[in-house]
């Protein structure tokens, strides 16, 4: 009888060096387990040579898929184009840099036995600068506070979900998305292992601090409305400041000699305005994404396949 099947969803993007051993290292790791492993490679459009290189593993090692994006469309799409081509009954969605470690898929698939639809990755270990390490850290609290789900403290994107937990995932249209939330969102039963995050095999991160914080502020906002409500709180709180503000000046007017100087006047009018400015700005972030969603564009498009 034809064995079960597994998938390993890998997005790529800049790591043509790292591929070859990342391919060797996912079929060693996974002759343990009693499952025919596909793997799917996702080109999302680097300027290195990663497409020719996953035409050329595709010669030498059958259990290949390659799907090569029509353009850089970032991390979390090129996952979703993996999970729709994907056909196993569990899918793995790991880094292509080898700092998730193939060896924990045993782990994995073995702790999905226990009942668990998603089995996420809790870093023991970070191998990044502190600098990293401390805004992963105020991400995540952040996150917390003001997104309507929360996500655990070291929380990788090394995960394995059972077939049913990938097709419901494949129903949600999120412009925006990121693959933490968007699971937390849809709830099922979660376990958790432990991994120690490994060195990256060669080269070096793609993600800028910049890029970073774009995605971190695309997560919260799309996925709470928390920011226009605490941006209406503290509207509330200045309309009362300047009520007490009055009626103070008024009596003062009447009872000693005030006089109000234009420093005071100055720095209230910049203070107001730089939060007029704010709330406006978060209120533009929501209807531009309003925009983009009622679009209704395709999360991605495939321009080549092996």
């Amino acid at each position: 009888m034809k064995k079960p099947l597994l998938s390993v969803v890998v997005p790529v993007y800049g790591s043509d060096l790292i591929l070859p051993e990342l391919v060797k290292q996912i079929n060693e790791k996974g002759k343990s387990i009693e499952y025919d492993i596909e793997i799917i490679l996702v080109d999302d459009r680097g300027s290195d040579s990663t497409w020719l290189v996953i035409k050329e593993l595709k010669k030498q090692t059958p259990n290949i898929k390659g799907f090569k994006l029509t353009k850089n469309f970032g991390q979390h799409y090129a996952i979703t184009a993996g999970f729709e081509k994907s056909n196993g009954e569990y899918v793995v969605v790991m880094d292509c840099d080898l700092q998730d470690n193939p060896k924990y898929i045993p782990e994995l698939f073995n702790k999905t036995k226990e009942g668990f639809d998603i089995i996420c990755t809790l870093k023991k270990k970070k191998t990044c600068s502190r600098f990293r390490k401390i805004t992963s850290d105020f991400f995540f609290l952040f996150n917390n506070w003001l997104s309507g789900v929360k996500l655990e403290h070291n929380l990788g994107g090394y995960v394995m979900l059972t077939r049913k937990v990938v097709d419901d995932f494949l129903r949600l249209k999120d412009q925006h998305r990121h693959l933490s939330i968007l699971l937390a969102w849809l709830g099922y039963n979660r376990g958790f292992i432990t991994v120690i995050h490994d060195d990256r095999f060669e080269g070096e991160s793609s993600y800028s601090f910049s890029t970073l914080i774009k995605h971190a502020i695309d997560g919260i906002i799309s996925n709470s409305t928390k920011l226009l409500s605490l941006t209406v709180g503290v509207s509330f709180v200045f309309i009362l400041t300047s009520i007490i503000s009055i009626i103070s000046i008024i009596i003062s007017s009447f009872y000693i000699n005030f006089n109000i100087g234009w420093p005071s006047i100055v720095v209230l009018i910049l203070f107001c305005t730089g939060f007029i400015l704010l709330a406006v700005g978060i209120t533009g972030m929501y209807v531009g994404r309003i925009l983009e969603q009622s679009k209704d564009r395709p999360l991605f498009l495939i321009q080549e396949e092996v």
